[in-house]
């Protein structure tokens, strides 16, 4: 069944749009259509700030238009028409698809619906916008851990050596010393610097410290503190 939208440049006619658009980003269906043209056009200007979804609705609806190229205010044209608009359900909007088929394939129409190659296209490039910042804020920090032996029989240079021996990109081991921790057990704390976006220091500590063999010298590893010390452009 239709919904009717009436005297949408009216109070009442624009409290029913900001209503019906409260759980809905478009006019009818899930993408911009033209039951979202004929609404916009219809409008003499934008809603007021108080019909928040109408707003929201319209500000979407223009900023659409302007990426679509449309932004000249234009000379003027009326078009005579009845004051209702509506809105067609799935149901009509299905049998109105049916129909367009039909229509010349030269027509241009600017909020058709994306076809699966548009969708590759919108995924590809959103992932390579997500990419790039991701880059363009990664940094280097500074982490010291404490590495804890079983006990005082504990091979320390062996921990030491199997700790070192973990090599990847974006990772770079520094400065360590042994500190003492009572009844005669020494705890190994050492320095590395990371790049953020390369190395996660929890996965560091769980795939390869809390497992075979390092865990024969190794009882646990813990973050003594984590400084962030330069930012790096990887654009």
């Amino acid at each position: 069944m239709a919904v009717v939208l009436s005297n949408v440049n009216t109070e009442a006619g624009l409290k029913k749009l900001d209503e019906y658009l409260l759980t809905r980003s478009y006019i009818s269906g899930y993408l911009a259509s033209k039951d979202d043209m004929s609404v916009y056009t219809a409008l003499s200007s934008a809603p007021k700030s108080s019909y928040v979804n109408a707003t929201r609705w319209y500000d979407h609806i223009s900023a659409l238009l302007r990426s679509s190229g449309v932004t000249a205010e234009g000379e003027g044209v009326k078009v005579e028409s009845s004051a209702s608009f509506v809105a067609s359900t799935p149901e009509v909007a299905d049998q109105k698809a049916a129909a367009a088929d039909e229509d010349d394939d030269s027509d241009v129409d600017l909020f058709g619906e994306e076809t699966e190659e548009d969708k590759k296209a919108a995924e590809e490039h959103a992932a390579s916008a997500k990419a790039s910042t991701k880059k363009k804020e990664s940094g280097k920090s500074s982490v010291l851990l404490d590495v804890k032996p079983w006990d005082d029989e504990t091979d320390m240079k062996k921990l030491e050596e199997t700790v070192r021996s973990v090599k990847m990109e974006g990772l770079l081991w520094g400065a360590s010393k042994l500190v003492s921790v009572g009844y005669g057990i020494k705890k190994l704390q050492i320095m590395m610097t990371i790049v953020d976006d390369l190395v996660s220091v929890d996965n560091l500590i769980e795939d390869h410290f809390d497992v075979e063999p390092a865990n024969e010298y190794i009882q646990s590893c813990d973050i003594v503190a984590f400084n962030k010390i330069c930012y790096l452009d990887r654009a």
